[in-house]
């Protein structure tokens, strides 16, 4: 990947972080966004102190403006590798979810991966070449309760992913999307604590009882899984592979 781009969403911790630093290992020239300022220098700063430079770019990818000015910011790199991965959570009876934050999820989750989409498509179409990578979640393909924005989300992402694989078939982009089950992130920290006080049990009986149970292997997937798998469909090598939905979630889909 030396010499490529590649501008990760929502990379100031978490997965995005993690498939930062893996691209940039890789020799990929790296873009971190996200929402939080804070948040982008301080994931500048600690793969700084692993010897890697990195660019980083406040980006609210549910705003048009922040979009125009990204463009703008980039006007002279080309953005080569875009990976989609900034997300949020909101856990909830439908009865009692806030429409304003369903609306929020869909957004940050489906509208957002298709604003980036739309802003780097034609550039990497002109170049010949690109890969487009969404963090989506095995609730792209099952469901849970209490997730229905989220779930609606990530299921809609898939099929979006399908069509701009059409779309962009007749040259050497694609677009896939990776599904895994559970990442101790911050943001599944979080839901840990809100499904303990929506079930009324304890956060180990979450992990156990809720988050683990379906999956045969027991076991939460590791970050370095997905960047892994990142680093693949951005190789020139995974040039066919294009609208696929690629699971990590410990045999939970086999049964």
């Amino acid at each position: 990947m030396e010499n490529m781009t590649a501008l990760i969403t929502g990379a100031g911790s978490g997965i995005g972080f993690g498939v930062a630093q893996s691209l940039a290992e890789k020799g990929a020239n790296i873009i971190i966004t996200d929402i939080n300022d804070e948040a982008v220098l301080s994931a500048q700063q600690k793969l700084a102190e692993k010897g890697l430079t990195v660019k980083g770019i406040k980006l609210d990818v549910t705003n048009e403006q922040d979009i125009e000015n990204l463009l703008v910011a980039l006007a002279d790199t080309s953005v080569d590798i875009l990976v989609n991965n900034a997300g949020i959570q909101y856990v909830s009876r439908l009865e009692d979810f806030p429409m304003n934050v369903w609306q929020k999820i869909v957004d940050v989750l489906l509208t957002g991966p298709a604003r980036t989409c739309k802003a780097f498509m034609p550039q990497m179409r002109e170049n010949g070449f690109g890969r487009i990578i969404n963090i989506g979640s095995i609730h792209g393909l099952v469901a849970s309760p209490f997730k229905s924005a989220y779930v609606a989300a990530k299921h809609g992402l898939i099929g979006f992913s399908k069509v701009i694989a059409l779309e962009t078939s007749d040259t050497d982009i694609t677009i896939n999307t990776i599904c895994p089950a559970y990442v101790k992130t911050p943001l599944v920290e979080k839901q840990i604590k809100d499904q303990a006080q929506q079930h009324g049990i304890s956060e180990e009986e979450v992990i156990n009882k809720i988050m683990l149970e379906p999956m045969p292997k027991k076991s939460f997937i590791d970050i370095e899984e997905i960047s892994a798998t990142v680093c693949f469909l951005a190789s020139k090598e995974a040039r066919n592979m294009t609208g696929q939905a690629l699971v990590l979630d410990g045999g939970w889909t086999v049964k």
